[in-house]
């Protein structure tokens, strides 16, 4: 049994502002006119919200289990990148591997064609590649193939056509020189943020799959860096860590419940951070029970109010193998034995040996190159909600959830 290596995703959130560096595209979409955009985003959009609150189970579902295995970590991850390049997997898969990635994702072809589920994990990228989008994701899509390896043209055509994956020749019996090639691939798609996404590559290795994404984002009201102070987070009742807290006084939609205050903060453009704080003793409780309905009944009760907020500056980072995870999702047996992964090649019998995930966000005061001071004229004293304690936060487009992430203690990257 030969091994298919794939790294399910390499994500990147960093808020800090860079020019736009994306990938190679066809040059009919680099020119394409704005009907033909509203055109695409318009299918796009119908298309996920068929699917989303499928995905958004499986996201649920995956957090809570990465959260049950690592309750005192940080935690962040991109359910939209893992889903990304499973779905790009299903490309080659057959037979019960096939249906069981789809069906674990959301797929139901009574409800939604293989048309539309290939354009929901298109659509994020499409919108905020748009050029009146403040926003920017930049992704990429890749196979790097073994030398002695040839696939299936079917599906190397179909992942281009529907993920635009770009495609490398690779000598895995030389692993160092394969690893190197593979990070120096992630390294220039993220603008040199993380110049070694691994420090090793089997031999074996015939195939690795990888999704690189990373969002770059403004704040719609930036902080101001004079504002920002020294403070205590207090990681649990033992453990207190000075941290920099960043302060801003503003109208930002808000939940005051029994049991969680929740705060969204909103980029430029269609998307938001939202910050879940459990009240003290609560985040395990929440955790076990937080589910998207839940988020989104909670929503549904925001109320726009004048806050003094105070957020803590930090920077975390994920690194996961999924493999057992995904297992117990239901996603098993494309690393089994068993695994039909004849659709992308017919040399060799293919399975999965390791998924790879790694996330990382920063969170600062920048925002945006020029912004205009905004003032709010009110007789009203601001109501005080300080970030200063472990927190659940979820970075959304709409309502697709590009990334997901817990904070036990800010002082660690």
């Amino acid at each position: 049994m030969k091994v298919l290596l794939f790294c399910l995703s390499f994500s990147l959130l960093c808020k800090v502002v860079f020019s736009h560096n994306g990938g190679e595209h066809d040059d009919d979409y680099e020119r394409g006119t704005h009907d033909s955009h509203h055109h695409v985003f318009a299918n796009e959009s119908i298309a996920c919200h068929k699917i989303v609150p499928s995905n958004s189970q499986f996201a649920s579902r995956l957090f809570k289990q990465i959260t049950d295995r690592n309750p005192l970590d940080n935690i962040f991850i991109s359910p939209v990148s893992i889903s990304t390049a499973l779905a790009m997997l299903s490309k080659g898969a057959k037979s019960k591997t096939h249906d069981e990635i789809l069906e674990k994702l959301g797929f139901n072809s009574s409800e939604i064609t293989k048309e539309e589920f290939n354009s929901c994990f298109q659509h994020p990228f499409y919108v905020f590649n748009h050029p009146d989008c403040e926003l920017q994701l930049d992704s990429g899509n890749a196979l790097f193939i073994d030398t002695k390896l040839k696939l299936l043209q079917s599906f190397l055509d179909d992942v281009k056509r529907n993920y635009e994956s770009e495609a490398f020749s690779s000598d895995f019996t030389n692993s160092d020189e394969a690893k190197n090639q593979i990070n120096s691939y992630v390294e220039k798609r993220i603008n040199g943020k993380i110049p070694e996404l691994l420090s090793s590559i089997d031999k074996d290795t015939m195939l690795f799959l990888i999704n690189v994404i990373y969002f770059k984002g403004k704040w719609e009201m930036p902080f101001n860096e004079e504002f920002t102070s020294e403070g205590d987070f207090h990681v649990d009742e033992n453990t207190v860590v000075k941290v920099p807290f960043m302060r801003r006084t503003g109208m930002y939609n808000v939940l005051l419940s029994e049991n969680v205050t929740m705060v969204q903060i909103p980029y430029k453009g269609n998307t938001s951070a939202l910050f879940i704080l459990p009240k003290e003793g609560k985040l395990r409780h929440i955790e076990q029970n937080l589910q998207e309905s839940t988020i989104k009944a909670w929503k549904s009760k925001f109320n726009q109010m004048y806050v003094e907020l105070y957020l803590p500056k930090f920077i975390i980072s994920t690194t996961l193998d999924l493999e057992e995870l995904l297992d117990k999702l239901g996603i098993a047996e494309v690393f089994s034995d068993a695994a039909d992964l004849s659709g992308i090649t017919e040399q060799v019998k293919l399975k999965g040996s390791k998924a790879v995930h790694k996330a990382v966000w920063s969170v600062d005061e920048k925002g945006t190159e020029a912004v205009a001071a905004i003032k709010i004229v009110t007789t009203r004293l601001p109501t005080t909600i300080v970030i200063n304690r472990p927190f659940i936060l979820e970075i959304t487009n709409n309502d697709i959830i590009l990334f997901k992430g817990r904070v036990i203690n800010p002082a660690v990257a």
